[in-house]
């Protein structure tokens, strides 16, 4: 997965969303198809299923983490995906919310995770309408890379403004052949 084919999209008011990934059938985002339990602690209790339908987080630090359990159980558990594509989604899932809980001043974020045709999407959504920066990131820089790893890391990523907010997303190709 390399930045090679990233593309930033941004809707302006009155222009047409970069098209959401839909759920499908078999194997998409309402199928179980790994095995084992969900477990209390991946947090589907007190949120939800981000695969379902969007599960609201609090706008606090631990919401990254809750967000990488939630992702995380949704990739291994009911896609059964790989271990590495886990990783890099838990990674870019929590820039995505650490950016949202630092810089928008919400008071909850959106949370929902896709699955179609070989790709999956995750999605956050907040109430700023302040679009995110890609700046350029330096060696000794201790913070600031976040957009930088999900840019590089992600097949596509962008931002679609709302009405009253924006959701920004990545894509990354699932190991369906």
């Amino acid at each position: 997965m390399a930045g090679a084919n990233t593309a930033y999209m941004a809707s302006a008011p009155g222009e047409e969303p970069a098209p959401a990934i839909p759920d499908d059938g078999p194997g998409g985002a309402g199928s179980f198809t790994g095995t084992g339990s969900l477990d209390e602690s991946t947090g589907f209790r007190e949120f939800g299923d981000p695969a379902a339908a969007e599960v609201r987080l609090p706008n606090r630090p631990e919401s990254a983490r809750t967000a990488r359990r939630l992702v995380r159980s949704v990739l291994l558990t009911r896609w059964g995906l790989s271990e590495a594509l886990a990783e890099d989604t838990v990674l870019l899932v929590s820039e995505l919310v650490g950016n949202a809980v630092r810089h928008t001043g919400a008071q909850s974020l959106g949370l929902r995770l896709r699955r179609q045709r070989g790709r999956i999407r995750v999605e956050v959504r907040d109430p700023s309408r302040g679009l995110p920066c890609l700046l350029p990131v330096h060696e000794f820089d201790v913070s600031g890379r976040g957009l930088f790893l999900v840019d590089h890391l992600s097949d596509r990523w962008g931002v679609d403004l709302l009405p009253l907010g924006k959701t920004t997303w990545f894509e990354l190709r699932d190991e369906e052949p």
